[in-house]
């Protein structure tokens, strides 16, 4: 089994602001599988830089409104 990623993502929320865009239409403008849009917006794939800016254009915003990396917990002192 596949370990979940610590990034997060927003995909679902914004295939459907987009107009309730199918994760294959999503595939196909990203350039990558339906199967591989369902793994990352899962948790259980992390997207290349270059596939994550893909998305974030796809939909027309930021890099940080698609994914978000938690900040480690600072250490003690």
């Amino acid at each position: 089994m596949a370990k979940k990623t610590r990034i997060t993502n927003n995909i679902r929320r914004l295939r459907f602001e987009a107009g309730e865009m199918t994760q294959a239409e999503l595939a196909r403008k990203v350039g990558v599988t339906r199967q591989t849009v369902i793994a990352i917006e899962q948790g259980r794939y992390s997207p290349s830089l270059e596939v994550a800016f893909q998305m974030a254009e796809a939909f027309g915003v930021g890099l940080e409104e698609v994914f978000q990396y938690p900040k480690a917990p600072a250490a003690k002192t």
